[in-house]
């Protein structure tokens, strides 16, 4: 399960430092594609296999379903970790995220997103202020 929050510097080659929790947890390998709210999404290998295995039920014969799975599944790159533990961000998922220098990486359980730095920032302040009216309504502890 990936979770924490880092920041890190693309450099001038669209790579992008992968910190050394995600990496333990992952491999040397990921698939990078278009995520939710302007960010990437970021998934071993296995986890891709599982999350795309589902497609087969989304019927294609729905307008909105094609819009998703083609948006989905042609950003989609293998990607791998050079020796320094970066990985090349291709320019059409950076333009796509608003990628250009201060990124953010985000564990969200099962896969790795990546945002701009500015656009987290604002995400979160909304997310936090709604965080308890969601949690209501999605999660049961136990407690």
């Amino acid at each position: 399960m990936f979770t924490g929050e880092y920041q890190h510097l693309i450099d001038s080659k669209n790579r992008l430092f992968v910190p050394a929790a995600f990496r333990k947890k992952a491999g040397r390998k990921f698939v990078i594609t278009c995520g939710l709210e302007q960010c990437l999404f970021m998934y071993t290998p296995g986890e891709w296999k599982r999350i795309t295995s589902r497609f087969t039920n989304i019927p294609f014969t729905k307008s909105d379903a094609r819009k998703f799975l083609r948006i989905f599944l042609s950003g989609a790159v293998e990607s791998f970790l050079d020796v320094q533990g970066r990985v090349l961000l291709p320019q059409n998922l950076a333009s796509y995220a608003h990628l250009a220098k201060n990124a953010m990486l985000i564990g969200v359980g099962s896969r790795i997103e990546i945002w701009n730095r500015n656009e987290w920032i604002r995400y979160r302040k909304d997310a936090r202020e709604k965080y308890v009216q969601i949690a209501e309504k999605l999660v049961d502890f136990g407690i």
